[in-house]
């Protein structure tokens, strides 16, 4: 195993603070918030009860010879402050009150609806904040009822983001990803995305379990440390026998180790930057076409489709499309294989087309054709 990395490691990452390392222990979800900040709903409460108190301040003080002080006889300026806040918390100890009728009108149609006002919005707050949860908790469990499916990634780092970025420019749905990681950078990266996300440990199995990892139909681990990564797919493999495990490698030498800890598929990202940093050496412009195909949105893509109909029993190299492979009977063949020689019903091709084309669709002009598959 290598040494750790400064690499986000949604394994083990650090933590500032109690309150956090408990979030992680117990894998706290959290889905996308939609609605405007706390801080400013906060900020704006605060400051109506301010304009409540320095308004009512103002309205005694300046009828302050209507009011009567058991101490002196007089109110000044204090004095209204005093009156102001024991009458709006609603304390109201007595030793100052309207004495005349002008200000007695005040108080009873002024002072008083300022006071319902100002309790308002204390009580209101609290409230806000206890429905607040109640909504989140109401959230978090329809969100429970309905997942299922779908795809966890553990690590939303620069790979993590990648591959959801690229899943969803496939067609993949935004509600269908689970997030994984104990970073609060992550969280917030995720929320901005428009994605759900688990607080916590992806080595822990509560964690795991809370993400709905048991009906998940692929997870994809990329965590920035090797033995995060093994660790992680093991559990995973433990709760979900069937899922469909992707994860990355910093290191070729823990590939073997990480398919043995039940990955179905593992990338190699240092022999991956290797191999394309001495492509782009020993030649600029092969090292461009392999970055274009493994950049998504322009250019060229690899996609992997269903055959034809009306392309059974043609050759791979016949077919507009550039085909570079042939999945048969879930076994990958290159296109000048001689088992692939002629296309057979329920093949699969793996081609390269211009990124503007629906990676699993047909080609533009054969849409109508029906798919050749087993079922036909």
């Amino acid at each position: 195993m290598q040494e750790p990395t400064e690499q986000q490691d949604a394994g083990r990452a650090p933590f500032s603070s109690v309150s956090d390392v408990g979030a992680m222990r117990r894998g706290r979800v959290s889905l996308p918030e939609r609605t405007r900040s706390p801080v400013w709903a906060l900020t704006r409460r605060l400051l109506l009860a301010l304009a409540i108190l320095v308004g009512t301040v103002l309205l005694v003080y300046l009828d302050r010879d209507g009011y009567s002080d058991n101490a002196d006889g007089s109110v000044d300026f204090l004095d209204s402050i005093y009156y102001t806040t024991v009458t709006l918390s609603t304390t109201g100890y007595g030793d100052i009150a309207p004495v005349t009728p002008t200000a007695r009108m005040v108080n009873a149609f002024v002072v008083t609806p300022a006071r319902i006002a100002f309790l308002v919005l204390l009580i209101g707050t609290t409230l806000e904040v206890l429905a607040s949860q109640g909504r989140e908790a109401l959230r978090i469990s329809r969100w429970r009822k309905h997942m299922g499916h779908h795809v966890v990634v553990v690590g939303y780092g620069t790979k993590g983001r990648s591959a959801v970025d690229t899943l969803v420019s496939n067609g993949v749905e935004r509600e269908s990803f689970v997030i994984v990681d104990p970073s609060s950078v992550a969280l917030a990266d995720a929320h901005a995305d428009g994605l759900a996300v688990v607080t916590g440990d992806a080595t822990r199995r509560e964690v795991l379990r809370r993400s709905g990892v048991a009906t998940a139909d692929q997870v994809i681990i990329t965590t920035g440390r090797d033995d995060s990564n093994v660790l992680a797919a093991l559990t995973v493999r433990q709760l979900n026998p069937d899922a469909y495990i992707i994860a990355s490698v910093t290191e070729q030498e823990n590939a073997p180790l990480m398919r043995q800890s039940g990955a179905n598929s593992v990338i190699t990202s240092s022999d991956a930057v290797g191999r394309l940093l001495g492509l782009s050496s020993l030649s600029p412009t092969l090292g461009s076409v392999m970055e274009d195909l493994l950049t998504y949105g322009d250019g060229l893509e690899v996609a992997e489709r269903e055959l034809l109909v009306g392309e059974v029993g043609a050759q791979p190299q016949s077919l507009p499309d550039q085909v570079i492979a042939v999945v048969r009977d879930e076994k990958v063949f290159r296109y000048f294989d001689p088992t692939v020689t002629q296309l057979a019903r329920g093949d699969r091709l793996v081609v390269v087309r211009p990124a503007k084309e629906k990676p699993w669709a047909a080609r533009p002009g054969t849409h109508n054709e029906d798919f050749a598959s087993d079922e036909d």
